[in-house]
């Protein structure tokens, strides 16, 4: 789901029905994956989720393409940028290496822009911004500082992307997709692994990942809003969470002594109590309710913010298709139905429905060493952005990523 820049006007996307919060209460509360009597409250199964003009209505992948993309009848791809090369004539600026986390914002002409970050040493984030009928009219970065493996991200509804170091002493940077004014470091963000960030609009509270073997789910919680409502990022206070029992069912927070890691405990072995997260990766916001995904044992996350219950999605030990594996970034639609990422896996973007299943909407073949980077729909919710961070190659030393538009009626059908 897109997010509004500040100052301009807002898109159709915003206007978000109550059928799509029915839509994603389905998708997370009626999988019958959670412990016997830990199904989450006010998330119940709805029988009409799977109505026409939804994603899981969408067919089989077809042929692949002339960019080598599987897709189903009626969509199309086509690159948008590739690592190393300007994507636009209008722009001299390159697009960067080993493209990653991404998301798109509104602009006030009807177009919009599609940020990237970069997970290479040095990092950094790029952007590709369009006209209202999709043409790429610019390019060029909007975090230029020194950083180190900028992996995923996340938007906030102040219309700003939060770009996450992955290494041991990462930090969280916030940038302006038009680059102006340049990106500011979010120490108080936390001091750790980051993976991916998740903004509550209602609260201000920021949900982050942590990848690491033995990584943890954490909670930002500012003390202070600005003279916009903007919760200030400058001070705050990060919990840490502990499932009470099992694994799903009520959660509770515990408040890091050192957030910033300034002694010798990482912030992950702070609280011994609190609960491992093995590998965590994506993770989104959407109505009271954020998804995230952990890579080591592929499974697909979900937290209702207003019980503080968590409960498991997807897992492929136990669903009836688990032909999702390798689970990285994750984005929600519109319309709330969850899309995750493989790092690997068959380099498939899948969906995961309501029973517990995935089902594939895009498959990029010959990519061997490649992951799904990125996806992020559009303000129209008609275009899907998404990288493969390696390209075609048998060389894992290779940085060259390649950067697609998926377009098509996901959501038009009748």
């Amino acid at each position: 789901m897109a997010s509004k820049i500040i100052g301009r006007p807002a898109s159709g996307l915003e206007a978000i029905s109550s059928s799509r919060r029915q839509f994603l209460q389905a998708t997370l509360g009626g999988l019958g994956l959670f412990l016997a009597g830990n199904s989450l409250s006010g998330c119940g199964g709805s029988s009409s989720a799977n109505s026409s003009g939804l994603i899981a209505d969408l067919g089989p992948l077809g042929a692949p393409d002339e960019n080598g993309v599987r897709l189903p009848l009626g969509f199309q791809s086509r690159v948008v940028a590739r690592s190393g090369e300007p994507p636009t004539t209008s722009s001299d600026y390159l697009w960067p290496l080993l493209p990653d986390g991404g998301a798109t914002f509104p602009t006030g002409d009807g177009g919009w822009i599609y940020v990237s970050n970069s997970e290479a040493i040095p990092g950094g984030v790029g952007a590709l911004r369009f006209s209202s009928s999709g043409e790429i009219v610019d390019a060029y970065p909007i975090l230029e500082e020194e950083t180190l493996l900028n992996c995923a991200g996340g938007l906030t509804p102040w219309g700003t992307w939060l770009s996450c170091e992955e290494w041991d002493v990462g930090v969280v940077w916030e940038c302006d997709p038009t680059g102006r004014p340049p990106a500011i470091l979010r120490k108080s963000l936390g001091v750790f692994k980051h993976e991916a960030a998740a903004v509550d609009p209602a609260t201000g509270n920021i949900y982050m990942t942590e990848d690491q073997p033995d990584g943890r789910l954490y909670r930002y919680r500012p003390r202070s809003r600005n003279r916009f409502g903007q919760p200030d990022l400058t001070t705050g206070s990060i919990d840490v969470a502990r499932i009470v029992e099992g694994e799903s069912g009520a959660i509770v927070w515990h408040e890091l002594p050192d957030p910033e890691f300034t002694g010798e405990t990482p912030t992950r072995h702070q609280i011994p109590e609190s609960t491992p997260f093995i590998g965590g990766e994506g993770i989104w916001y959407h109505e009271g309710l954020v998804v995230f995904s952990t890579k080591t044992d592929n499974r697909i996350w979900q937290l209702d913010l207003r019980s503080d219950t968590i409960g498991i999605l997807y897992d492929p030990l136990t669903s009836p298709s688990p032909v999702l594996t390798g689970v990285d970034n994750v984005t929600v639609s519109q319309f709330g139905e969850i899309l995750v990422a493989e790092d690997g896996g068959n380099m498939e973007l899948c969906l995961v429905r309501t029973d517990g299943g995935a089902q594939p909407i895009c498959e990029i073949i010959e990519h061997p060493l490649s992951e799904i980077t990125g996806p992020a729909f559009d303000p129209s919710g008609n275009r899907l952005y998404l990288s493969s961070q390696l390209g075609p190659t048998d060389d894992i030393s290779n940085t060259l990523g390649i950067t697609y538009e998926i377009s098509g009626p996901f959501h038009s059908r009748t």
